[in-house]
């Protein structure tokens, strides 16, 4: 049960693995002050053993997929200051099945010093961001897949936060992150945002995933260093929006109303194009890039392939990828050869892979 990664018995034992072994408690587990690691995963557990406390050096603690009770993970605002831990608390689907017990974080007292930390508090029955004003280093917070209904209560969260993940839940405002400078990564896909705002001072920030909400319009607030944006499964009937963004390198904008290819000349650095699922009867504003390498265009209205080789005259050679498969020009006997004349360097055809 106990996994220990040291080479002789003489070094003490720094990483303690007891993942699914069905444990209800932790009296038979061992926890030497020197551990450094413990994980706890995909157990039965309901409560904390106190001894955890004890261990100094600990940086990460593992308790995903476990039954511990939503009430566990509002002690977090009480922990005092003092050491580094790594906490992730990922409680388990099982927890949705009413299985969990009374246990709480009240049986057991951390203490943090300001350092590294992620805190993932993904798949829970969470209805409000927790309070983690404690955590004065918090690198990583992920409160993914509850089912949160407002952003407030992250006016608390530390401004090192680099990456913030709250995706599936219940989202209706972005809002109360005005702080976060520090940013690089937001995650807000799956919940029922319908406006982009509040983002003008995450001037740091490279991942903007809003798939799967209610958005109807583009506004990236005058934020110019994205790289990667998704905005896939929204309302948008248009890409104007876009073309300040020029640090783009992955746009995916799938599963949209969207009819017209507009405002993407100017983003040169432009990678990874995905317009699939949409209304598009032509592929336009394209010819000037030259580092497209994917080009998502299936499950659109383009009649022919006639003039695509000038559609995307400036990646001809550096496209390896391109779909059009359920357009009406996908019907033609020569779709393939086409394309493979079109593209020199062509990998990938719709499933289609060339060696």
């Amino acid at each position: 049960m106990i996994v220990d990664n040291t080479d002789g018995e003489s070094t003490p034992m720094t990483i303690l693995d007891a993942t699914s072994y069905q444990l209800h408690d932790l009296d038979s587990i061992e926890f030497p002050p020197s551990l450094i690691e413990i994980d706890l995963t995909a157990n039965r557990l309901n409560k904390l053993d106190s001894r955890i406390s004890n261990l100094s050096n600990l940086k990460k603690l593992s308790l995903r997929q476990n039954l511990l009770d939503d009430a566990g993970v509002e002690p977090i605002s009480q922990i005092i200051q003092g050491r580094s831990v790594h906490l992730v608390l990922d409680l388990a689907p099982a927890l949705r099945k009413g299985q969990g017990g009374a246990g709480s974080l009240h049986d057991l007292m951390y203490v943090a010093l300001p350092g590294t930390f992620e805190l993932v508090l993904r798949d829970n029955q969470l209805k409000n961001i927790p309070d983690v004003s404690i955590f004065k280093s918090l690198l990583v917070f992920d409160v993914s897949f509850n089912e949160i209904s407002s952003m407030s209560g992250l006016s608390k969260a530390s401004n090192t936060l680099k990456e913030l993940y709250v995706s599936k839940n219940e989202v209706t405002k972005i809002e109360e992150i005005e702080h976060f400078h520090e940013l690089q990564i937001l995650e807000l896909g799956s919940n029922r945002i319908r406006v982009m705002e509040n983002m003008q001072n995450l001037t740091n920030l490279q991942e903007l995933w809003l798939g799967r909400n209610r958005i109807k319009s583009i506004n990236l607030c005058g934020l110019k260093g994205i790289q990667k944006l998704s905005l896939q499964s929204n309302r948008l009937t248009s890409m104007k929006g876009l073309e300040e963004c020029t640090s783009l390198e992955e746009l995916y904008l799938s599963h949209n109303g969207i009819a017209k290819m507009e405002g993407l000349s100017t983003l040169i650095n432009l990678r990874v194009l995905d317009v699939s699922s949409n209304k598009l009867a032509a592929i336009e504003d394209i010819e000037k890039l030259t580092r497209l390498e994917d080009l998502w265009f299936n499950d659109n209205q383009l009649a022919s392939l006639d003039g695509i080789s000038e559609a995307v005259s400036g990646s001809r050679e550096k496209l390896t990828t391109i779909y059009l498969e359920n357009n009406p020009c996908a019907k033609s006997s020569d779709y393939l050869t086409t394309l493979k004349e079109i593209f020199p360097n062509i990998e990938q055809i719709d499933s289609e892979l060339f060696a």
